[in-house]
C-alpha cells in the first residue's frame, strides 16, 4: 500500500511537515561559525521605500495547478532506479492530464517528496534513497515542462556534493525551457515535534554561516523573478518570520510543499503577508492522519480551489490576476519599529549552524539529533548565561 510504511513512523503531531532523522553526539559550541557580513557590506534585501524587484508580465492571468498524488517510498522496490522510474512515470502521467484537462497551466505543483517518497531510517539507510538537482530526474522533468510550456515545481530528499553526508529537502522550480530555474533549500525545520527525536534533515539555518558565505545573504529568502510573477518554494510550516522574510523580499505567490498540513496556517499566511498562497500535499490512506485537501489561496484568505480527496490523486486549478494584484502593490506594512525593542531581546532557543560540523560527526539517528539539540539549547539552564 503507498505510503504505509513510513506512516508508521509518525507522531500525532502529523500535522506538520516530515523530514529525515539522524544522530550525534558532540557539543555544537566547538563549531568556528564563518564571520557574518557586516551592515555596510550586506546587498540590499528589502526596499526602503516599500517596492520590490520584478520583471515584466507576460500576460495578466496566469493559471495555477495543484497535482495532488500518492507515492511509494523508494524502500519499497528492489532497486532505487526502480523506484524513481516508478515514481517518475505517475508524475508524468498527472501533469499529462494536468496539460491535457481544463485550462492550459503556468504552473504545475508537486507536494514535498512525489519523487523520493518518504524514507526511514538512519541517516546512512536514507541517503541513497536521494536525488541530484539537476539529475536524469529533472532531465525527463524538464520534458514535461517543456511539452505543456509551463514552470514545474516539485520537493524532494536530495544530496549535494558540495554538501558530503548531508541530507537535503529541496524544492526544485524547472522553467518552461526545461531548465532548472532555482532549487530552494529549506529555511529551517520545526522543533519539539516529536517527543523523542528531532527532524535531521540540513536546512539553511542548521549550516547559515557556511550557506551565506557559498551562496550570498540574498540567497537565505530567494525570490525568483518570472514572467508570470515573483514566486518563492518553501516546505516551512507555522512560522510566521519566515514568511513575513520572503513577503519582505517581494513575493507574490508562496508555493508551499507538504506532507500533511494545516489548513489555517496557509490561510493566515497568506492574509498576513498579502500574497497568493497554494499548498501540496500528499494523499494517502491510514487510519489517525487526515492528508489530502490540497488548497490554492488568495491574499484575503479565500479558498479559491480545495482537494475533496484525502486518499487520491487529485489536480485543482485556479485562475490568479496577477497583473491587478500587482498594481501599486507594497510589501506589508509589519510593525517593526514597535517590536524591535522586544525581538533585539529575544534569544532564539536553537543556535544557527547547529549542523556545520565534520561529515563523520554527522548525526546518524533521529534520537542522537535530540540528543544533540538539546545539548545546544538556550533554554536549559547550563547554557542561559552562553547566550548573552
Amino acid at each position: 500500500m503507498k505510503t504505509i510504511q513510513f506512516l508508521k513512523t509518525l507522531s500525532l503531531a502529523g500535522l506538520f511537515t516530515l523530514a529525515a532523522c539522524a544522530e550525534q553526539t558532540e557539543s555544537i559550541a566547538k563549531i568556528e561559525a564563518v564571520p557574518e557580513k557586516t551592515k555596510s557590506e550586506m546587498p540590499v534585501l528589502v526596499q526602503a521605500d516599500g517596492s520590490y524587484p520584478t520583471i515584466p508580465l507576460e500576460k495578466d492571468v496566469i493559471v495555477v495547478k495543484v497535482i495532488q498524488t500518492t507515492v511509494d517510498n523508494l524502500s519499497e522496490f528492489p532497486t532505487v532506479e526502480e523506484g524513481l522510474d516508478h515514481n517518475l512515470k505517475h508524475m508524468e502521467a498527472m501533469a499529462e492530464k494536468a496539460c491535457s484537462t481544463g485550462k492550459k497551466p503556468d504552473f504545475l505543483l508537486y507536494h514535498e517528496f512525489p519523487l523520493t517518497g518518504y524514507s526511514s531510517g538512519t541517516r546512512t539507510e536514507k541517503l541513497p534513497f536521494t536525488v541530484k538537482i539537476p539529475g536524469p530526474e529533472t532531465e525527463r522533468l524538464g520534458k514535461i515542462a517543456r511539452k505543456c510550456d509551463t514552470y514545474l515545481v516539485f520537493g524532494t530528499y536530495a544530496t549535494d556534493d558540495d554538501w558530503p553526508g548531508h541530507i537535503l529537502s529541496l524544492n526544485a522550480v524547472i522553467n518552461r525551457k526545461g531548465e532548472i530555474a532555482k532549487a530552494f533549500w529549506k529555511s529551517r525545520n520545526i522543533k519539539r515535534l516529536y517527543p523523542d527525536r528531532e527532524i535531521t534533515t540540513t536546512t539553511i539555518e542548521a549550516v547559515r554561516d557556511k550557506y551565506r558565505a557559498m551562496y550570498g545573504p540574498e540567497e537565505e529568502f530567494p525570490v525568483l523573478q518570472t514572467e508570470y510573477g515573483n514566486i518563492a518554494v518553501s516546505t516551512v510550516q507555522f512560522d510566521p518570520f519566515i514568511f513575513a522574510a520572503f513577503a519582505m523580499r517581494g513575493t507574490e505567490i508562496m508555493i508551499r510543499t507538504a506532507t500533511l498540513f494545516a489548513e489555517y496556517d496557509v490561510r493566515a499566511t497568506a492574509y498576513v503577508n498579502n500574497f497568493y498562497s497554494t499548498m501540496t500535499n500528499i494523499a494517502f490512506d491510514y487510519p489517525g492522519y487526515k492528508a489530502g485537501e490540497s488548497v490554492i489561496i488568495g491574499p484575503k484568505a479565500k479558498i479559491l480551489a480545495k482537494s475533496k480527496s484525502l486518499t487520491e490523486d487529485d489536480i485543482i486549478e485556479a485562475e490568479i490576476p496577477i497583473a491587478a494584484f500587482r498594481k501599486g502593490r507594497k510589501i506589508p506594512n509589519y510593525a517593526y519599529e514597535m517590536t524591535r525593542p522586544i525581538l533585539d531581546q529575544y534569544v532564539q532557543e536553537f543556535p544557527l549552524n547547529h549542523l556545520d560540523m565534520p561529515q563523520d560527526e554527522l548525526p546518524e539517528t533521529g534520537k542522537a539529533m535530540k540528543d544533540l539539540m538539546e545539548s545546544v539549547s538556550r533554554f536549559n539552564s547550563e547554557h542561559q548565561t552562553d547566550a548573552k
